[in-house]
Formats: structure tokens, sequence, C-alpha cells
């Protein structure tokens, strides 16, 4: 009882209890840790230790400090408080002592990826060791043996394609005739059939011969798409789609998406963020795929399932693309006018055009969906989480849930974190399956045993730093989309969302270059889906990330985070919509970065932890770059695109190179400040296919040549 007293004293008077510090301890084994710091850790000069249930109590003559462990997010806590008035002698030596006890015994391991060989047993049986609670889920997930095998080769993959030195890595495209050419009967091979096939249904539609390209079964998705109703609403502007098929996508929308980040031990606070028209659609993926399908198909074009690419072969007059049937494991070939990438992360093109390295940053992403099994109360599915933590850094990631509402009962949840693109420490899939498995029931009260396991969802996401960053080494006839030119935003970062914002900009600039057949990598570098506005804002994804080799405090990202959410949450509705829509202008981001500097100052110290003098130095010119096209945008995009409009009639016959900068520039004043326009239309189904799209290389332009 007289404890309990002191106790209750201690936090009654509250300056007696000073917490001295907080770390992570990177093993999920809490009793292991704790038998260490009961036998091992040293002591300060002076003192007893008493042991306790979570650690123990430090006391000398006048001075005291109790040291205690907790376990959650699949690892172990250790915070020190002085629980007295007066310190111990040399007590800050002792707590660099500690400090340097910990990192000795348990310094941070990287995952490695196991080696496995599935003739010597399936895939659970040679990952249970090292990943249990993944295979005990993955064995419940309908097709999980399937699903369970590509996430170790996406994982693999990915670790082959950021460990591998450049020189070590075998070319895929080839400036040369290829040993057996194929005939040019197709305008475009897509290879990468998600959002590729959104592309390939386009330009289909325009009458372009589409080929497209699918290494698994054509309409199966590693994710579920979420996205608003003002995005999904481009596709039917487009002309894409009809008002009545975008509706028969909708699986279910919600009410209300909630951001919220842990602040148990944030020095910065802030309220629920509520943003209820953003990623509140929950899309079929798989029927939004088919029906794309179904118009590339009647439009002529062809779908190559269970067929992976293998190289590429970069001649005058078109693309020799080699290609691998999977089920027959035979190679054939097919020609094409514009081979166009859309693998995403895996994609070995976009690794041998970006050189050095494709990609600066990733956020690994796994989760399933759930078709029932939580009790009641749990969740209301008429809301969903867009952004949400329940604890601090784990083993070098902040790890974020998402949670999305679906049909039925259906609850999609994913977890991820922002990381450094590392040599050392790619970022493993695996690694992050074990805890989502593990740590569910703390993010939402549950027990797995009785959930409906409905689906896995995984990959890895992926971006770039700086201004528009063109290939080191480009090729002619080879385009770029989707994750593959790895445009990411750190908020909305999915490339479905960017892809259908910019589908209209983009058919319009890829129907420009093929029609005049300008296909040269300098005019394709003319295509692409970079937002000024989003590319400014990488620096705060940076904040996001634990660099490698290096600790945080725990609580670091979550004070980062609820700074900046803390100022959205005083913002209208309609600011916070734009933001995370990727639609802000440069006046609301520098006004809303000065807010949380001047309510935060030591905000700008964080990210300059994180970041460091390179980073920053990296950032300006993507700033300074962003101000002066927001300025320029500011100044002629009221007036500017409608003259362009206005001259193309003249200017697209006589000087169609110069048309297509033109074009591009018209839309770079719009869409590259997140301020889009609809000024493209697909033709209607019924109607005829112009005639000079009917033959892609107009006469006139034959003639001349």
């Amino acid at each position: 009882m007289s404890q309990w007293v002191k106790i209750c004293s201690v936090f009654y008077l509250g300056a007696v209890l000073k917490p001295l510090y907080y770390r992570e301890i990177p093993c999920p084994d809490t009793a292991q840790v704790l038998r260490w710091l009961q036998e091992c850790i040293p002591l300060p000069q002076g003192s007893q230790k008493l042991l306790t249930a979570t650690g123990l109590r430090l006391q000398g003559s006048s001075a005291e400090l109790a040291v205690f462990l907790w376990s959650g997010l699949n690892t172990t806590y250790l915070k020190v408080f002085q629980w007295s008035e007066r310190p111990f002698p040399q007590q800050a030596h002792w707590l660099r002592e500690l400090e340097k006890a910990i990192q000795s015994q348990y310094p941070h391991r990287y995952p490695q990826l196991p080696a496995i060989d599935l003739n010597q047993g399936s895939i659970f049986e040679q990952l249970e060791p090292f990943y249990p609670q993944t295979v005990k889920y993955f064995r419940r997930i309908p097709n999980g043996e399937f699903d369970l095998q590509r996430v170790y080769w996406w994982e693999k993959r990915w670790r082959e394609e950021v460990q591998s030195p450049p020189p070590q890595r075998q070319p895929v495209l080839f400036r040369q005739s290829a040993p057996e050419p194929a005939p040019l009967e197709w305008d475009l091979v897509i290879v990468g059939g998600a959002l590729g096939a959104i592309y390939g249904a386009a330009m289909a539609r325009l009458g372009y011969r589409v080929a497209l390209v699918e290494r698994l079964p054509f309409g199966r998705m590693n994710r579920e798409w979420n996205i608003s109703r003002r995005e999904l609403q481009t596709l039917v502007d487009l002309g894409l789609l009809s008002a009545e098929q975008m509706e028969s996508l909708i699986l279910r929308e919600y009410t209300d998406g909630f951001n919220k980040f842990f602040d148990g031990n944030s020095p910065v606070r802030a309220p629920v963020l509520h943003t209820p028209t953003v990623l509140n659609l929950a899309i079929d993926a798989e029927k939004l795929l088919q029906l794309c399908g179904q118009i590339l198909r009647s439009c002529g074009g062809t779908i190559y399932e269970r067929t992976e690419f293998r190289r590429a072969y970069i001649e005058d007059q078109g693309v020799t693309v080699v290609v691998k049937d999977l089920t027959t494991q035979e190679e054939f070939c097919l020609g094409s006018r514009l081979l166009v990438d859309a693998m995403g992360t895996a994609s070995p093109i976009a690794q041998q055009l970006y050189r050095h390295r494709a990609f600066d940053s990733v956020c690994p992403t796994v989760g399933a969906t759930i078709a029932g099994g939580f009790e009641p109360g749990v969740w209301d599915p008429q809301f969903g989480d867009i952004l949400a933590s329940h604890g601090d850094i784990s083993r070098g990631r902040q790890l974020i849930w998402e949670l999305f509402p679906g049909p039925g009962e259906d609850l999609t949840f994913y977890l991820f974190h922002y990381h450094q693109v590392h040599p050392e420490n790619p970022g493993s899939l695996l690694e992050l399956y074990e805890d989502f498995f593990t740590i569910l029931p703390e993010y939402r009260r549950c027990n797995p045993e009785r959930l409906q396991w409905k689906k896995a969802t995984f990959g890895y996401i992926p971006g770039r730093f700086g201004q528009q960053r063109y290939p080191e080494e480009p090729f002619d006839r080879v385009l770029l989309i989707g994750d593959a030119a790895a445009l990411q935003s750190p908020l909305s970062f999915t490339g479905f969302g960017s892809l259908v914002r910019n589908c209209p900009r983009l058919c319009d600039l890829l129907n420009t270059a093929l029609r005049h057949n300008l296909l040269k990598a300098s005019d394709l570098s003319q295509i692409r889906a970079y937002q000024g506005n989003s590319a400014v804002t990488w620096l705060f994804s940076r904040g996001m990330m634990v660099p490698t080799g290096k600790v945080l405090p725990p609580e670091r990202i979550n004070a980062i985070l609820n700074s900046f959410f803390g100022i959205l949450a005083t913002e209208p509705p309609e600011v916070v919509d734009d933001f995370i829509k990727d639609r802000a202008g440069w006046l609301a981001f520098n006004r809303m970065a000065i807010k949380a500097a001047w309510q935060n100052p030591r905000l700008l110290l964080w990210i300059w932890e994180a970041v460091g003098a390179k980073g920053f130095a990296q950032w300006l010119p993507t700033y300074f770059g962003y101000s002066g096209l927001a300025l320029t945008s500011a100044l002629l995009r009221g007036w500017l695109p409608r003259l362009v409009r206005r001259l193309q009639p003249w200017l697209e016959v006589h000087y169609p190179r110069l048309w297509l900068r033109c074009l591009h520039w018209s839309y770079t004043l719009t869409y590259g400040v997140g301020q889009p326009r609809i000024e493209f239309h697909l033709p209607a189904p019924s109607s005829p296919v112009p005639e000079n799209i009917q033959n892609p290389v107009p006469t006139w332009i034959e003639e001349r040549a």
C-alpha cells in the first residue's frame, strides 16, 4: 500500500516524475530484453537495483530512477524516468552508457530474404521457420500459396534491382536489329496489364493497334483501388467510360475518412483530420480492368496474359519486343512502333533507363481484404482510415495503416512505411507481413483466428526526388508510365490516382506523338505526368523515413506528422481536399509550411536531421523550379492554352514537333500545377475513327519525308 501511495503522490506532484530517456529496442522478444536489462546493464554510481515486473528501479541515497519496458508493434520500447527531485551524480553520463549498451546488444539488423527452392518443398514449408505468422494466415487466404509466391518474387526482384551494381545488371533494351525482326503489326505494345490496360483501352479507342502484355492472368490485382468521385469522373469526361459504367464500378462510397497519428509520446498533438472526399470510393479494380480489356479487344487489340517481357530491340522504324509465354515457356516476338512500360517497380526497363538508381524512395505495402469476423462495434463501414498510426517507430520504420470499407462487410487493410532505397536495406514485404499479422489486433480489436481472410494485397510503390528527372540512358520508341515512371506523391501516392488524374493529358500527348511519328527520346520526354506542386513535397516524405544506419527518437515521425496534419485540421475542407489530392497551389503550400514552422520551430530541425544539408541542397532547385512554374502558370494559364488550341490547325500541320512541345507546355501550365482541364476527348464508340488516325502516319508526312 505504501508503494501505491508513493506512485500516486509522484503523479500528483508531477514535477517529481521527469522523463529522461526513450528508446526503441529492436527485438520483438520483450521477455528476453527484460532479462538482459535486469542482469546486464551498467548501474549508476552508488545505486542499488530493485527488480520490477516490467523493468527495474535504481535507488540511491537521495535519488531514484525508474526503468521500464513494454511491447508493441512487434518490438520493445524502453523509458527511463527520474523518480526523485534530485538526479543521480553523473546521471547524464550513465544514460549515454545505457545507450551504448543497448546499441551493442541490440543493433539494428536489416532483414535478409531467405533462399528457397520450390523443388524442395512448398513456399509454406520453406518460409515457415522465418515468417510463421505470415505462413499461418496465407494458408487461410484463397489462392494464398500463389500469392505468397508472388510476394516472395516481388521482394526478390526488388532486392536484385536495388543491390546489384549497375554494371552487373543485364540490359533488356538494345540499340540493334533483332535476330528475328518482327513485322510492325502494332502501334503500341504495352507491358503491364494493370495501369497499362487503361491506357491501352484509350489508345485503342483512338484507332491504334494495341497489344497488352501481362505476366499474371489478366485482371488479377495485388492491390485494391480507392479514389474519389471527382477523380473517377475524369474517365467519364475523357470518354473512356459512361456514367453508368462508372457507377457500376463503385463497391462502396463511405461517409468520412480519418487521419490520426499516435501522440502518446509525441511532443506535438493534433486532432483527427476528417477527409470525407479523399479515397472514399472503393473501386472494383478487376471489373475496371475487364471493361478496359473489352474496349481494347473490340477495337482490334490483343491481350497476351501469362506472358512475360524479356527484352526489346530498338530500330529506326520500330521495336521488336521479345516476350515469353509462361504457360508453354516459349518466346515469341511482337513488332511495334512504340514500347510502353507499365511494369511498375519490377520494371527492368526503368532500371536500365535510369542506370544508377531508378527510385529514390519506396513504400513497401502489405495488407489483406477481410470479409468478416470482427466483433460488432469494432468498425463502422461508413468510415475509413486514410492515414493512421497506433505506435512509434518500430525497427527503423514508422508503420502507417489504411483501412477502406468494401462491399458488404469487407474491409481492406494496408500497412506501409516510407522507406529510403538503400542496398543494405532495400525494404522487405515478408518482414512487413509478419508485422501485419502480429499487430493487427493492436490496431483494430480482433482475433485474427476468427477473421475471414479473402485476399492478400501487396506491392512496392516507388518515388523519385527532385525536379523532372529524365533517363540517363534514353532510348527512342520507349515510354514509361505509372509506377515505372515513379511519379510519387507523399500522401495520395499510388500510381492509380496519378494516372487517372493525368489520363486526358497523357492520351492527348501520346496521340499527337503517334499520329506524327514523333517517337524519338526527346519527343517522348514531353509525355509525362509530372506535377510541380507534388514534386516539391518530396521533402515531406523524406521526413517520414528513418535513414538506413541511423536511429531516430521513436516519437519523431509521429511528431512531424502531427505538426503538418494539425495545421491541415485548421484549414477549410476544400483546402485539405486539394492538398491531399495534389491540387494545392503555391500560396497554400507556402502558407501552411510557414504556419507549421511558426507553431513548431523544432520541425525545421527535425527535417534537417532527416535529410541533412545534401537533402536540402537537392530540394531547393525543386522548390525554385516549382515557384517559377507557379508564377508562369498564374500569368499564362488563363489564356495561353486557349490560344495554343486556336493555332493547332496550322501549327500541327506545318510544324508537328513544335506543336507537340506547345501542347506539352500548355498542359504543364494546368496539370503541372494541379489545375487539370479536360481538353481532350475520346471519340464515341459508335462514331467512325478519323481517317488520319486509321493511318497512323499521315500522307502529308510521308510526302514531306
